[in-house]
């Protein structure tokens, strides 16, 4: 009995070991199908991502149509699981997800059928759609009302967005040199250029270079000024472009945020800090420049700051200590940009804890920091600037057309003078040769 006890338990152990044994290889079969599970994910997001990094690039190829194609048909077929996944070099799930407002109010303006003059919109653009339709949107239909004769056509100089918005929108919007193109396929004779770039930094020089090329396919070409005008030597420097910038910008932000003006502002304790991008170009100053003529104004609650470049006096930490030396509790970011973009959105009004909203609450010196993410190019103030600085632009197609008729008339009274000279010295020639023929 007893031995047959012991062959029931040894029976028993095996089973259970058998048992154990075979619950082991399930377990391991599942992790293994879920590691397996998670690797496709992953290599799905990741094709994605190379996708989208193969046109993040500033240059355009007979293969960008296609791969811009390739990259949203690849996104559409992602679960939302694999989209969350997809980082790369400069793809993130942000390229293809995030809303930005509706593509299909704004026009690329990209169309033929132009006419002989033209008045090409230049700016550096902008992937968020409803910045892109209010902003560059609204300077456009200010200068097309303004100028009935002339066909307003846009270019962009960031071919990076130009892909990004034909990516995710099917939107195309020309480059410089499609929007060049274009018009000498039309058979435009005059070419006005108004770039919405806010002064003569590195974008505006690219484009004076790329128009410069094209200047012998158009009877006459005219480039206008960007929207603060000329740059000047230094920060003392000011203009009646920055003035009306200036006035411009503060008025808006007082009446969104409920002033009357920026004096009642200041009595209520609020500062406007106004974020410009910045550049390593050396019209860089122009940042002081804006910074002298709010002083100049009398506004001692608006601050001039940079996402990018030099000085580092208008870098954030370095703006968040100006703003708490001058006491006021209260401030309202905006930006002093053509666009409310990606520098609006993210790196001034963002949430991480790089972005100048949260740079200046986790200072701790004020009670309340409120963003206002509007463009400069909504403002009707500003568009009427673009307006005035086209119409000098047009202007001075006239003048040259004046000057060139002036240097005709000048070389043909030349002529007539050369020509009559000629008739004298004949004549008297001739009768020299009378008098001589009397004499004999």
């Amino acid at each position: 009995m007893k031995k047959r006890i012991v062959a029931l338990m040894a029976v028993f152990t095996m089973a259970v070991g058998l048992l154990g044994g075979c619950g082991n290889k399930n377990a391991d079969t599942n992790t293994t199908s879920a590691q397996s599970e998670t690797e496709t994910d992953q290599e799905a997001a990741d094709k994605v991502a190379a996708l989208i990094d193969a046109i993040y690039v500033q240059e355009r190829t007979d293969k960008t149509d296609e791969q811009c194609a390739a990259a949203k048909e690849a996104w559409d077929k992602l679960t939302d699981a694999q989209k969350a996944l997809v980082e790369g070099e400069n793809a993130d799930p942000d390229y293809f997800g995030r809303d930005t407002g509706d593509a299909s109010k704004d026009d690329p303006l990209n169309e033929d059928g132009i006419g002989e003059n033209e008045l090409l919109v230049v700016s550096f653009g902008t992937s968020f759609n409803d910045s892109r339709a209010a902003d560059i949107g609204g300077i456009e239909k200010a200068l097309q009302t303004a100028y009935p004769d002339w066909s307003v056509r846009r270019a962009f100089t960031a071919q990076i967005i130009i892909n990004h918005v034909e990516a995710r929108d099917d939107e195309v919007i020309d480059n410089m040199d499609q929007a060049l193109d274009r018009a000498v396929a039309n058979g435009v004779k005059n070419l006005v250029v108004q770039p919405t770039h806010l002064m003569h930094g590195a974008e505006y020089d690219e484009m004076v270079e790329a128009i410069d090329g094209y200047k012998d396919k158009f009877e006459s070409v005219a480039i206008a000024e960007p929207m603060l005008g000329e740059v000047g030597d230094d920060a003392t420097v000011i203009n009646d472009d920055k003035k009306a910038v200036a006035q411009a910008i503060t008025d808006e932000a007082c009446k969104i945020a409920g002033y009357d003006s920026m004096e009642a502002a200041a009595e209520d304790g609020t500062a406007f800090v106004f974020m410009g991008h910045g550049t390593s170009h050396t019209a860089n100053v122009t940042y002081d420049q804006m910074q002298t003529q709010m002083n100049d104004l009398g506004f001692t609650n608006a601050f001039i700051g940079t996402v990018e470049g030099e000085p580092e006096d208008t870098e954030c930490q370095a703006v968040i200590a100006k703003v708490k030396d001058a006491g006021f509790k209260k401030v309202v970011l905006r930006p002093l940009m053509v666009v409310a973009g990606d520098h609006a959105n993210n790196d001034m009004a963002g949430d991480d804890d790089d972005s100048w909203k949260s740079q200046f609450n986790a200072s701790g010196a004020f009670d309340s920091v409120d963003c206002q993410i509007a463009g400069l190019g909504r403002i009707e103030a500003v568009e009427d600037l673009y307006v005035e600085h086209t119409k000098a632009a047009i202007d001075s197609l006239g003048a040259s057309d004046e000057a060139a008729t002036d240097d005709a008339d000048a070389e043909a009274a030349d002529d007539t003078k050369d020509e009559a000279a000629a008739d004298d010295t004949q004549t008297e020639e001739a009768a020299d040769d009378t008098a001589e023929a009397d004499a004999e």
